[in-house]
């Protein structure tokens, strides 16, 4: 049935971007489409140890589909207003997300069953003050239209956005539509940002450019309950704050840009050694009994380095490092506290294929002491728990091929190969494999 959405939407896409396809330099309405089907599967594995929260052993299958409209307008001098409608559809393994700290998935937190359904998944402001330098030119893309911006300039983001739109962004892994799939390549797995269970949120972020520098800043709101869907609005009390610095360079005749950022949250959320303390006080009990001690708000932070470095024009190298303080419960991310991510990403111009791309990367995911002590004392997590673990971190290799079928359409072919799923050295290794369909207009 997915197929037939799929094929409907393809079709009423291609006719409306055909239409409201613009070739100004400058643009003062932006109408862009993009429609995704991402089926995966993975064959039965080994598994020595397994609970409620443990990914099936048994042979699966997964799918996820997305439909997206981008309306921008540009309302006065430097003023953008743009509006996401999506329609959403998917099922996890097993029909429920848990088992990984890095899920092999990049559009399934916005997936809520098999038939899709439509929900608003952005509506924002964007401001900009040009404080002179040289005058850039801005490509037509997603939320972006078309126009020039001085190279200093002020941006100013406020309202319904992912915090992923303005912070951690890398050239060779970023969208899991068009890149690699893992959630640990297309930001930090241990970037516990704030975010609603679809990953996004209202807040404001500015950014200040000077030159080869960027400065970034953002306020967001989390979910009221850690991991859930309704937001807490109350950004004076529950919030994520980050900062980042950015700084672009040349390396051998080659672009890159190194980035560090640092974020903090303040919720209401769990302490691991409180809900370890009070398994062991109450043997028998629900073993997820973090629900039993998540009482007053608690201060979660990190910090990460991001490098994207051009070795020719045609292969492109990216590296992501993270550590977290790890001390309490995921408020609204995944079941990370420190994050590794490196890989290369090579265009298929060398072969005669410009718009073909290859990637490969390497993730390494770990967790704390305190969340570890509590998955060894049999406790299970909001994502994770098998029960029992014996801890080894979380590997995972990722290679992907994305072939253009047509202008504006990419079938993508992706293997994923996970070694310790969810920390357990008694279960796996899980190997998932991966066809996805994406179209742009």
């Amino acid at each position: 049935m997915i197929f037939k959405y799929l094929l409907c939407t393809l079709v009423s896409l291609s006719v409306i971007g055909s239409a409201l396809a613009q070739s100004q330099e400058t643009e003062d309405f932006s109408a862009l489409y993009q429609v995704t089907y991402n089926g995966q599967s993975h064959p039965a594995f080994r598994s020595n140890a397994s609970a409620i929260n443990s990914m099936t052993a048994a042979a699966d299958r997964m799918f996820t589909f997305s439909a997206t409209a981008h309306w921008g307008a540009r309302v006065w001098e430097g003023g953008e207003i743009y509006v996401n409608p999506e329609l959403a559809a998917g099922v996890p393994f097993a029909g429920n997300l848990v088992g990984l700290g890095g899920f092999t998935n990049g559009e399934i937190t916005r997936a809520g069953g098999a038939q899709p359904k439509p929900y608003l998944q952005r509506l924002f402001l964007r401001q900009t003050w040009n404080q002179g330098g040289e005058r850039e030119k801005v490509d037509a893309d997603f939320n972006q239209m078309a126009g020039f911006v001085d190279k200093n300039r002020f941006v100013l983001t406020a309202g319904n956005f992912s915090t992923l739109d303005v912070f951690d962004d890398n050239a060779y892994a970023k969208d899991p539509r068009t890149q690699f799939m893992n959630w640990g390549n297309w930001t930090y797995a241990a970037y516990d940002y704030a975010a609603d269970a679809r990953g996004f949120g209202v807040g404001v972020a500015g950014e200040w450019y000077r030159n080869d520098w960027v400065f970034r800043f953002a306020r967001m709101s989390g979910p009221k309950e850690p991991n859930g869907l309704q937001i807490d609005y109350a950004l004076n009390k529950h919030y994520g704050d980050q900062f980042e610095v950015e700084h672009a360079h040349t390396w051998s005749g080659q672009p890159g840009k190194l980035r560090v950022l640092a974020w903090r949250n303040r919720a209401v959320v769990a302490s691991f050694n409180d809900a370890t303390a009070y398994l062991k006080a109450h043997p028998g009990t629900n073993p997820q009994s973090f629900f039993d001690v998540r009482l007053g708000e608690k201060i979660k932070y990190g910090v990460g380095v991001n490098l994207e470095q051009a070795i020719t024009p045609s292969v492109g190298f990216f590296l992501r490092a993270m550590q977290a303080d790890g001390r309490t419960e995921t408020y609204a991310f995944t079941e990370v506290d420190d994050s590794l991510s490196t890989g290369v990403r090579v265009s298929g111009g060398l072969w005669g294929r410009a718009d073909d791309v290859v990637g490969v990367a390497w993730l390494r995911n770990g967790l704390s002491k305190e969340r570890r002590g509590f998955l060894e004392a049999g406790g299970i997590s909001y994502f994770i728990g098998d029960g029992q673990i014996r801890y080894q971190p979380e590997q995972i290799l990722e290679t992907f091929y994305s072939w253009q079928v047509t202008k504006g359409t990419w079938l993508t072919a992706d293997y994923q190969r996970i070694q310790n799923p969810a920390y357990n050295a008694r279960r796996g290794p899980v190997n998932v494999y991966a066809l996805r369909a994406h179209a742009e207009f």
